[in-house]
């Protein structure tokens, strides 16, 4: 499986913004989740609707995206 099966963009929700499959929740929401030190085990007892999947998803969306931006080299 790849994220693409689980991030869904639609126009008329959240803006367009990648989300999990079609709920509300977007993936930037789940990053800063974990950026700001919720675990995994933190995130799906406040979201029910998620899976373990659905954070690796957001992760791995995450690196693809990354992975996709030019770098510019020092001067």
């Amino acid at each position: 499986m790849t994220y693409r099966e689980r991030i869904t963009m639609e126009p008329g929700k959240r803006g367009g913004k990648p989300c999990i499959r079609g709920f509300r929740i977007t993936v930037y929401d789940v990053l800063e989740y974990l950026a700001a030190g919720m675990t995994e085990q933190e995130i799906l007892a406040d979201f029910p609707d998620l899976e373990p999947e659905d954070i690796k998803a957001c992760l791995a969306f995450a690196a693809d995206r990354e992975r996709k931006f030019v770098s510019v080299p020092p001067e």
